[in-house]
């Protein structure tokens, strides 16, 4: 059993696709799936179940994939000891942005700064892709759950409802959620983090918004709101709120309508001296700026 195989069938198993597991290891597809069952052979079990042209991880892939995920990570964790002993590199951060996307560009760049040697891979997609064994920190809000991470908590920031300044609610400060139950909405699109949260608000006041306009782009729902085409939840910090004349920011009454963004990593990898770095310079970071918005 070699650690390249290993390695590959950690990828595989994560994807559960064997066309896109040779893609993201760089190497042709007939190579990994005859990797796949030299291992499975030398294990005398199928990892996979096969059906057609797909594979899913059985109960045999699921069990020998911890004991796989715990080797791969010890060794890992080896080699990250032994680069700040001997002060070889400071090595690089795999960071996943589910959320505060626009609070990051600046974050980074202070960190690095301060840290000019230290590189970043940034990773922005769908959650539900996410597992600790692909990230060293994540950065998400309170929709998602991280079981089995350390989350350190950074910052809580209300979620206004945005109404263009001609909206009959334009001239009011606050509203409940259910007096536009009616309205037509614009939205972040289904897997977004604000989306998971802003739809269970909505479920809990008893409508599903009517949802006419969805983008993976806060500035274009913005942007919508002000051309009036409907309503849409903005968060206070996160999206930077909004001092343009065309749109009322609203405080909703019921229900409380907040969220938390954390920060997340696993318990069991070891936190290389880059990582430690930029943990405390994020928590200091957002310290910092939530400071700054109870002096406003």
């Amino acid at each position: 059993m070699e650690l390249l195989q290993l390695k590959y069938f950690q990828t595989v198993a994560r994807l559960e696709h064997m066309t896109r597991a040779a893609e993201e290891l760089h190497i042709p597809q007939p190579a990994l799936s005859k990797t796949i069952s030299l291992l499975e052979k030398e294990l005398d079990v199928l990892l996979f179940d096969r059906r057609g042209k797909y594979i899913y991880l059985n109960e045999y892939g699921k069990t020998f994939l911890k004991s796989v995920n715990q080797a791969l990570t010890a060794l890992e964790n080896g080699k990250n000891e032994l680069n700040d002993l001997s002060q070889k590199t400071f090595g690089d951060i795999k960071l996943v942005i589910l959320s505060a996307s626009s609070l990051i560009p600046d974050l980074l760049a202070s960190f690095h700064k301060q840290y000019p040697h230290i590189n970043f891979d940034l990773i922005q997609h769908h959650s539900s892709s996410v597992s600790p064994v692909t990230f060293d920190f994540c950065i998400y809000s309170s929709a998602l759950k991280l079981e089995n991470n350390n989350n350190i908590p950074l910052i809580t920031e209300e979620i206004f409802l945005a109404v263009p300044s001609e909206h009959a609610l334009a001239k009011r400060n606050s509203i409940r959620l259910n007096e536009v139950a009616h309205d037509e909405f614009i939205s972040l699109k289904r897997g977004k983090d604000l989306r998971e949260i802003t739809d269970a608000f909505c479920k809990y006041a008893g409508f599903t918004p009517n949802i006419i306009f969805e983008s993976d782009d806060p500035a274009m729902v913005r942007g919508l709101i002000r051309a009036g085409q409907g309503i849409a939840f903005m968060p206070s910090i996160s999206w930077g709120g909004t001092t343009s004349s065309s749109i009322k920011l609203l405080h909703i009454e019921e229900p409380i309508c907040e969220r938390t963004i954390s920060l997340s990593f696993s318990g069991e990898r070891y936190l290389p001296l880059a990582a430690r770095l930029f943990r405390q310079f994020t928590i200091d970071y957002f310290n910092n700026l939530r400071a700054q918005e109870e002096e406003k």
